[in-house]
């Protein structure tokens, strides 16, 4: 029993760190993202695209992003936290060997 269990243990620590590593390289994007459109942001001139981008943000408070995803990515989702679930993941250096 002991075995198994720390097999268990060694399992989930393996998809914690995956799936963090998953999540770090997605903030990684989602910072330069925003870097890039606050440089946007601050060398336009055009107030209606300020407009703009201010009722995006207001509406996005009031909005849960999962409404706005295609059943494709719902799906897409889905099937990702299934697959982490059932410990079908990749640790990222091996992704990252396999596509050099």
């Amino acid at each position: 029993v002991g075995l198994h269990l720390k097999k268990i243990v060694s399992n989930q620590n393996f998809k914690l760190k995956s799936l963090f590593l998953v999540i770090n390289k997605y903030e990684m994007n989602i910072q330069a993202e925003k870097i890039e459109l606050v440089k946007m942001l601050l060398d336009t001139e055009n107030p209606k695209i300020i407009e703009s981008i201010k009722k995006i943000f207001k509406k996005a408070k009031t909005a849960d992003f999962w409404d706005d995803l295609s059943v494709e990515q719902r799906n897409e989702i889905e099937k990702a936290s299934r697959e982490i679930e059932n410990g079908e993941i990749t640790d990222y250096e091996s992704f990252m060997q396999k596509h050099r």
